[in-house]
């Protein structure tokens, strides 16, 4: 859960909004931050704290920050393949599948079909490391705690807490402190693998030692400041409703959600990287007007400096009212061309107008209430059995804390394939939203193949990876899907079409 809510939080600092694709590696300080966004590119992904996930309702509001605005994660997938963009017919057999899909139809010219590369020995290398990584952060997520309550380190931690805090409120945040620095040195030579020396190694680090140092520990403050109020106000339910706190935390939930949402560009994500508003006024006015034909008034983009940090490339929508915008990495200006990066922001502008946020809350909030109606069932069975190993008889106690982590990661593993699901789908209708806003589909699949090659990707995962990593389709899906979807080409009317003007002579659609 630690992992979770770190994940989380580098969302929140890398990647606000689902990124344009699923990143595999953190690109932050903290190497069991995991994936951005993916935590799957990117998307988001808020990859989106270590220690709200000791509290359910903020590490699902905390994951659907990630998915939802992600929301981390990028626009594709950050195991990028380098290769070079390549032209040749399609299959006779694909382009008739195609031909008879809704919407769907052949390039019209070889020069318009854009070919996925295959992934360089690098890249496949980078993968595998990944998905092992991903096991051993989900390993120690469960074996820490487990080790924790039954050899009864987490009733001592409990007597420390009380000696230290007197009062209950102050000892079950005394003991969330303490719980959290065990795990954070515990977690900690990984980090520094996955974050850091490994992320030099294949060359997508920019970051100095002091610099992955001074982040780190400006994550373990933040998750320092989550987890007093997180764990101070399950505490509170727990003594005062201790039938009904599981109903009560999943519906203030969503409250949460949405506050941690309007804070995250103003207070959490500037921590760590210096937010400007975008220097080309050019390439910004161009932005403004793909926004207005998208029904989007009042947009606001800024780029940051996370070239201090990465070699790879990202874009997000971040915030909630008042402070949503779209954000950019320099690393994304300065190696895409001004069309890629125009198709990039016009993905993150789908999500925003199709709801994509609102609609990932709900399901979240939905499954969390389910989650969270089990977890309460599984932990009071588990307190009867063997309360007399772990050393407390009630939720209630502060010892119980690792107990309701443990039952949570496991609920957290169950539920994420629909959500993932979910989010996938969301990516989909982005692209698709997209394509028919700007009519680009060479210069989506090509920026699709750009990201992937920056950000040392491969352009098909397996099943298992996509069910239970995925936040987006695999990259060749994505470069296939720009290169046969035209609708407009085959007399047929845009899904979308209702919800943004016809283009005009300067606008992006129009410049073809």
């Amino acid at each position: 859960m630690l992992g979770e809510l770190r994940r989380a939080l580098l969302f929140c600092r890398t990647n606000g909004k689902p990124p344009i694709m699923d990143v595999q590696e953190p690109v932050g300080p903290s190497a069991l931050d995991g994936n951005v966004g993916d935590t799957s590119h990117g998307h988001c992904r808020w990859r989106w704290a270590g220690f709200l996930l000791s509290t359910p309702a903020l590490l699902l509001a905390m994951a659907a920050v990630h998915f939802c605005h992600a929301a981390d994660a990028p626009l594709g997938d950050t195991n990028a393949s380098p290769g070079n963009v390549t032209e040749r017919p399609a299959s006779e057999n694909a382009l008739e599948d195609a031909a008879r899909q809704p919407g769907l139809g052949p390039a019209t010219g070889l020069s318009e079909f854009v070919v996925a590369p295959e992934p360089s020995p690098e890249a496949v290398a980078f993968y595998h490391g990944s998905n092992w990584l991903w096991a051993v952060r989900w390993l120690l997520a469960l074996a820490v705690p487990a080790v924790v309550l039954f050899t009864g380190l987490s009733a001592r931690l409990r007597d420390v807490a009380q000696y230290i805090g007197r009062r209950p409120i102050f000892t079950a945040v005394v003991f969330g402190w303490l719980f959290l620095l065990l795990t954070f040195l515990v977690e900690l030579p990984l980090r520094y693998y996955q974050g850091y020396v490994r992320l030099h190694e294949y060359g997508l680090s920019n970051q100095t030692f002091g610099r992955w140092a001074e982040n780190l520990f400006k994550m373990l403050a933040v998750e320092a400041v989550a987890a007093a109020l997180i764990v101070g106000g399950l505490s509170l339910l727990l003594r005062y409703s201790p039938k009904r706190w599981w109903i009560y935390t999943g519906l203030i939930s969503l409250p949460i959600m949405l506050v941690v949402a309007l804070i995250l560009p103003v207070w959490i994500q500037p921590l760590f990287n210096d937010f400007q508003p975008l220097a080309d006024r050019d390439l910004d006015a161009k932005i403004l007007n793909l926004a207005s034909r998208a029904g989007i008034d009042g947009s606001r983009v800024f780029q940051v400096n996370k070239s201090a940090d990465t070699k790879a490339v990202n874009a997000y929508v971040t915030g909630f009212g008042s402070t949503k915008r779209i954000v950019l990495w320099d690393t994304l200006l300065d190696r895409l061309t001004e069309r890629q990066v125009l198709f990039v922001v016009a993905h993150e502008m789908g999500h925003y107008v199709l709801g994509h946020v609102w609609k990932t809350i709900a399901a979240i909030v939905g499954l969390l209430l389910v989650a969270l109606w089990i977890i309460q069932w599984a932990c009071r069975w588990i307190i009867a059995r063997w309360s007399h190993r772990l050393g407390f008889e009630s939720l209630s106690d502060p010892a119980a804390l690792p107990l309701l982590l443990l039952a949570f990661q496991v609920c957290y593993l169950l539920f994420s394939p629909p959500v993932l699901a979910l989010s996938r789908y969301h990516e989909r209708e982005a692209d698709r939203f997209a394509l028919e806003l700007t009519r680009w589909n060479r210069d989506g699949a090509e920026g699709f193949v750009r990201l992937q090659q920056e950000n040392l990707s491969v352009p098909n995962r397996g099943w298992l990876y996509q069910f239970f990593r995925g936040t987006h389709p695999t990259l060749a899906e994505r470069i296939e899907f720009c290169n046969c979807y035209r609708p407009w080409e085959v007399g047929e009317p845009l899904r979308y079409g209702d919800l943004f003007g016809l283009p005009e002579p300067d606008s992006p659609a129009a410049e073809r």
